[in-house]
């Protein structure tokens, strides 16, 4: 189950967990927020789930939908194996629905935030009792649900993202991207596929951009994604004096395809963005990596190697 209003890493995790479910021979039903269509469910469709059901998981609390959703959960629990939420809110209904079935079921929680756990009587209880396992995406999460002391340290394990292996890989051929960005032979293409947020590093990439200007070096940096910073990021490359040497794609259908002509790929965030899915894209597909010391990528790569 995954409550998100738009796809996010935790979707695209829930996505492939039941993908590979199925391919596996097991039955796998991935429940989203009702409305989400165009956002959520078309993207899990398109990365291979099967079976999607949705519920209201009304951001807060809203009562009557609440109870709506797990009158719903209780009349599906019943016919399931293992619950699996990652957000507070379906984690919450999952837990209150379990707790009133005359058979309760294994419930798994994935984090995929570094967000301390508030250790009230409430969260107690629900990582305490409620919950049989709780996942995180990285080891300074799980080290982070420990010391909280909500569960006991065999119940909280890592699990660190991964990539798929048959999209992203080396040696695939970019010469068709580079045609299409004109770039001359020889000149190294930097990206950075991202949102842009605030957190995510871009202002810095920039300033990185304007500083190699000045040296000289030739380069082509790539920035691929969307988000509510775009407008400033574009502003900041054109003061910078950088608009030739800068291509914005916004959202791409194939990522693969851009990582595949990278010669260098950025993470740069500020601080931890929890899975950091698009780094370990970057490293299957065989691409040279610059990195901000933050989050899984301080337990994954190791400087110079």
């Amino acid at each position: 189950m995954v409550s998100c209003g738009g796809w996010s890493s935790d979707a695209y995790w829930a996505a492939r967990v039941c993908r590979e479910l199925t391919r596996a021979g097991q039955e796998a039903t991935l429940v989203c927020r009702r409305g989400t269509e165009g956002r959520v469910m078309s993207r899990a469709r398109d990365e291979g789930v099967q079976r999607i059901e949705t519920l209201s998981f009304r951001s807060g609390l809203h009562p009557s939908a609440d109870i709506r959703d797990v009158t719903t959960l209780r009349a599906w629990l019943p016919v399931a194996d293992i619950v699996h939420v990652h957000r507070g809110k379906e984690h919450w209904l999952a837990a209150i629905a379990n707790r009133f079935t005359p058979r309760r079921r294994p419930l798994v929680r994935t984090r995929h935030i570094v967000q301390p756990i508030r250790p009230h009587a409430l969260n107690r209880w629900l990582y305490g009792q409620a919950t049989d396992l709780v996942v995180t995406v990285s080891e300074a999460i799980r080290r982070q649900c420990v010391a909280a002391g909500l569960a006991l340290p065999d119940h909280v394990v890592a699990l660190p993202g991964g990539a798929d292996g048959e999209r992203f890989r080396p040696g695939r051929d970019g010469a068709a991207l580079r045609q299409e960005l004109e770039l001359a032979a020889g000149v190294p293409l930097v990206g950075l596929l991202s949102g842009f947020r605030v957190m995510k590093g871009h202002a810095i990439v920039v300033e990185a951009a304007q500083r190699l200007t000045g040296s000289g070096r030739a380069f082509h940096l790539l920035f691929v994604g969307q988000g509510p910073f775009e407008a400033a990021t574009r502003e900041s490359v054109v003061r910078a004096g950088l608009g030739d040497r800068v291509s914005f794609l916004g959202f791409v259908d194939d990522p693969a395809r851009v990582v595949g002509a990278l010669d260098i790929a950025l993470y740069p965030p500020l601080e931890s963005d929890g899975m950091s899915r698009v780094l370990f894209e970057y490293l299957a597909a065989g691409r040279a990596v610059i990195a901000s010391r933050v989050g899984v990528a301080a337990e994954v790569l190791t400087d110079g190697e």
